[in-house]
Formats: structure tokens, sequence, C-alpha cells
């Protein structure tokens, strides 16, 4: 196994893929290096306390969510345990780590890649005249030069902006275990402010703004349990009263 190989594919692949959040990647890497650990054992075992700790995931609901979405997209394979003392089981998928390419040869996607990537205060130069007769690609960089796109240069168009009605977003909160209710507060709360942050800024992905929506719900019903089982135990079942004269017979 090739450490660098294996993370630069995992790091492709994240850049493509719409659907991941901060604590999708944040647990990956935590389970990444847990692989590292075990010398890329084709299965190993995990503590989910110890791989909270390390991702910065304080839910165990949030944990268990993005595990799952990993499994489900690919990332890994999730064998949970119902011992409580035998960890999960974890087998990593080997993301396609191909080796170099070929010397001069084009590809798209390395090219949009390297656009993001490129640094600012270094210029770039395209030739336009043609070579021995043949005229150079204006899109293709030639030999020596940085991979950014001459024409395009706009940021990538994300169709998830907006969603295409409410029952896209009733079904979406239904496939993730919440109830069509808070899917319709979802949208009818954003649909009032046309589809805009708090700063008037324009939505990039209503999912990934959704699945935040989902995780401030279950650490709000957290903290409600919480708050309840405190009021239970500070409350006066026997309602006696604090201000007690003593003196006076029973």
């Amino acid at each position: 196994m090739n450490y660098i190989k294996l993370l630069n594919a995992a790091f492709e692949k994240f850049f493509f893929d719409d659907r991941l959040n901060p604590t999708h990647i944040s647990l990956y890497m935590a389970l990444f290096q847990e692989w590292n650990s075990s010398r890329f054992a084709d299965e190993f075992f995990v503590n989910r306390r110890e791989l909270m700790r390390v991702a910065k995931i304080g839910s165990k609901s949030t944990y268990h969510r993005c595990v799952t979405d990993l499994d489900t997209w690919r990332y890994l394979c999730y064998f949970p345990s119902n011992n409580p003392y035998k960890g999960s089981k974890i087998k990593m998928s080997i993301i396609g780590t191909s080796d170099e390419s070929e010397t001069g040869q084009y590809n798209p996607r390395l090219e949009h890649l390297a656009e993001r990537y490129h640094p600012k205060n270094e210029p770039v130069v395209y030739q336009h005249r043609p070579t021995n007769g043949q005229a150079v690609d204006s899109h293709r960089p030639v030999s020596g030069q940085a991979l950014v796109s001459y024409i395009n240069n706009t940021k990538q168009v994300n169709i998830n902006k907006q969603p295409k009605d409410r029952q896209a977003v009733l079904f979406f909160f239904e496939e993730k275990d919440f109830s069509a209710d808070e899917g319709k507060k979802f949208y009818e709360h954003y649909q009032a402010d046309d589809w805009k942050t708090s700063d008037g800024k324009a939505i990039r992905d209503w999912r990934a703004l959704a699945k935040n929506w989902m995780d401030r719900i279950e650490l709000f019903g957290e903290e409600n349990k919480q708050n309840k089982k405190r009021a239970s135990q500070n409350q006066d079942n026997l309602r006696t009263t604090k201000a007690k004269d003593y003196g006076q017979p029973l």
C-alpha cells in the first residue's frame, strides 16, 4: 500500500463528491489513520469513543449517521458490533490509485482540480500561435505550463443550490430518518428567505444545509433531555419548605 497515493486518491474523490460535509471527511481521516496504524490491514476493529474524540464529533447519532453514509457511498464497509466489549469492524475501500499518467496526456478532471489549487501569485502564459503548422488547443496547457483553464475561469455551477420543490425536501428528510414535518419547516424557512443565508448570500447546496439543520435538531434534542434530567433531580417531590421553625411543637 502506498500511503501518499491512497490519501491523494481520497482527496480527489472528496473534491468531486458533493454529498460529503466536513464531519464525513473528519471521520474518514480518523479511520484512515487507524487503517494506517494497523499497517493497512484488510479489516480492523475501532473504538467509537476514540474515533469521536479524534474526529471531533460530539454526538453519537451524528457519528452513526456519518459512518453509515460512508458505508452507503462505498468509502468503507461498516460491520457494527452488538458486543460492548468488542469494537465495530471496518474494511476500508481502496480508492483507485492508478500509476502516473503518460507524459503529455490531457486529463480535464486534473485540469479542473489544478485550477482550484493554482497559486494566485504565479503567472500563467498560454500559447495561441500555430506550432509546426498545427494549431494549439487553447484549453490544453502546453508543456511546462500550469494546468489552468484559459477560457473558463469561473466557479462550477452547483445544481443543488435550491431544491426542485417541497416534495424533494420531504423525501430527503425521510431518507435521513427525519419526519416530513421537520422537512416542511426547513423548506418554508428558507423559501421565505429566498434561499439565502442570514447575511444575504445565496445558498450553495441545500442538501448540505439540510444536514446541518438535522445536526442541530439532534444536538438540541440531547440538550433538552439533559436539562429535563437535571430538573427532575432538583425537583422537590416531597414539597417540603426550607424555612422551618424548629421551635414549634410537632
